[in-house]
């Protein structure tokens, strides 16, 4: 039933899939993030919530410089690495874990594995840079491909969400990237309305069936606070360790979250219930 996966790097770093649902803690260094923008964004922030994170039980940190918030506004692959060059080093140094790099610019992917990144975490899932599944390939290392899309306009959802996938993987395989480093993720919050938010949360099963490993990222989502009568995204914790469990329980393999200490604590009990011989 679950997928195992195991990772390891030059630099000793190492990532196991299968004993429990791993964590990805999110490192925002952004200065307008919808939940915590500003917050973490100078190299003695970004170092110091990498390890507050690692102790809580992250097991990725996930890097990000570019807001992706409704209405954000894009940075060029200069602009983000202009952003990135300020904190890959202080993130890297104070990580005992991996690192992923939340991009969809392959020349910032490039910068970023240069500098000793482990992880390739790409909201267009290579649909955005025709150039991105060859740095995966050139670097050997594991990509996220993430769905996403420039309308809510939808057949099936979760057939359309496939055929995004298939056509990612191809992509990928071509250039070289291992099948073993491949993962999907079904963008909860990007492309997508409320109502399709929650019906693809429902059929995460039809993705999980797959042989790739899945993560999934619903935390502090604009549905949740919908869901909890308007709450404001640093209210949305508990809805989204409820939304990571239903994932859980339909074979997510990882999810992103905010709060890595309360999904810690969450998830061993779910991980126990399920996964206990």
């Amino acid at each position: 039933m679950y997928k195992r996966r195991q990772y390891s790097w030059s630099d000793g770093k190492t990532l196991q899939l299968f004993a429990h649902t791993l964590i990805m803690g999110i490192l925002n260094g952004t200065p307008d993030s919808f939940s915590d923008g500003g917050q973490h964004n100078t190299p003695e922030l970004a170092a110091a919530w990498t390890r507050q994170m690692v102790a809580d039980g992250a097991d990725v940190i996930d890097l990000g410089v570019e807001s992706t918030r409704p209405g954000s506004t894009p940075l060029t692959a200069e602009q983000e690495i202009e952003r990135l060059s300020i904190l890959i080093d202080p993130v890297l140094e104070a990580s005992s874990v991996p690192v992923s790099i939340d991009t969809y610019h392959a020349k910032t992917a490039d910068y970023a594995f240069s500098k000793g990144a482990h992880i390739l975490n790409d909201v267009w899932g290579l649909h955005y840079d025709p150039d991105m599944a060859a740095v995966a390939a050139k670097y050997h290392v594991p990509i996220i491909i993430m769905h996403n899309s420039n309308d809510t306009n939808y057949g099936d959802i979760i057939e359309d969400m496939k055929a995004f996938f298939f056509s990612a993987v191809d992509k990928a395989l071509k250039e070289g990237v291992q099948p073993q480093h491949i993962w999907l993720d079904p963008g909860i919050g990007f492309g997508k309305t409320e109502a399709q938010n929650i019906e693809v949360m429902q059929r995460l099963g039809e993705i999980t069936a797959y042989e790739y490993p899945v993560l999934l990222a619903p935390s502090r989502k604009r549905f949740i606070g919908s869901m909890l009568g308007g709450l404001p995204p640093e209210e949305r914790d508990e809805g989204t360790v409820a939304a990571c469990i239903t994932g859980v329980f339909q074979g997510v393999d990882m999810v992103r979250v905010h709060n890595v200490l309360m999904h810690k604590r969450a998830l061993a009990v779910a991980d126990g219930l399920l996964r206990s011989e």
